[in-house]
């Protein structure tokens, strides 16, 4: 799963690499510790138009009473989602990019996990695909936009670390997996292929990531000599 990532640079900059409008809601912060529920920057189409905003991390379906069920819903498998009565109709219609700077997964060692940090060697972002909602607050009246990351089988750098990752849509695919009038699923799956990380590289990074409260550079320094019960 992909639990924790990186998002630092300006929404200008993700909207600009993206070919997309800026359309500001509200400011994020710069984060080097991205956690579940909180708000981030992704592409969507609306209105024949590529628009760049913010969403909560966490699908909150539209017919869902409770948006609690949004933290169970951070990551969809690319396998099962267009399925799953969770994702199905925003797999069909409302998928969306996440301008990833990069991400951490946690590799399992004897005396605990160690987490890594995963990047790009060119410093761009990871264009992860996702799926997105809209959902109705009954208690405030507010349209709040939700959005899932989909994961996939590894590649040969992150399949070190972890079993799972997200998905990574090359540039020649984002037309396509945008466009809300496609909804043809067998074709939707066939631009889900596992991103062959030739431009990507990790390291391991502190244990000091685990802790959500942490949210600085240091995070994505490298460790020359990681120890996993470090303190």
């Amino acid at each position: 799963m992909c639990g924790r990532f990186v998002q630092v640079e300006k929404p200008e900059f993700y909207a600009e690499w993206f070919g997309a409008e800026f359309v500001r809601t509200e400011t994020l912060t710069p984060r080097y510790n991205v956690a579940p529920t909180t708000k981030i920057y992704a592409v969507a189409e609306h209105e024949n138009a590529r628009v760049l905003t913010s969403f909560r991390w966490g699908l909150i379906p539209s017919w869902a009473k409770d948006e609690k069920i949004g933290a169970r819903a951070i990551n969809a498998r690319s396998e099962t989602a267009p399925e799953k009565p969770m994702f199905r109709s925003s797999f069909a219609g409302r998928r969306c990019l996440i301008p990833v700077d990069g991400f951490y997964e946690w590799e399992r060692r004897k005396k605990g996990k160690l987490p890594h940090y995963v990047h790009t060697t060119n410093g761009e972002p990871l264009p992860v695909a996702g799926l997105w909602s809209s959902w109705h607050d009954s208690q405030t009246d507010d349209r709040v936009l939700t959005c899932t990351i989909l994961t996939g089988p590894p590649n040969r750098v992150v399949g070190k670390i972890h079993d799972r990752m997200p998905m990574i849509l090359p540039r020649d695919r984002w037309d396509a997996w945008l466009d809300p009038d496609n909804a043809d699923i067998d074709e939707l799956r066939a631009l889900l292929e596992v991103y062959p990380g030739h431009d990507m590289t990790e390291y391991p990074v502190s244990t000091l990531v685990n802790m959500v409260s942490n949210d600085t550079p240091d995070l994505i320094k490298r460790l020359d000599t990681p120890a996993v019960d470090e303190t």
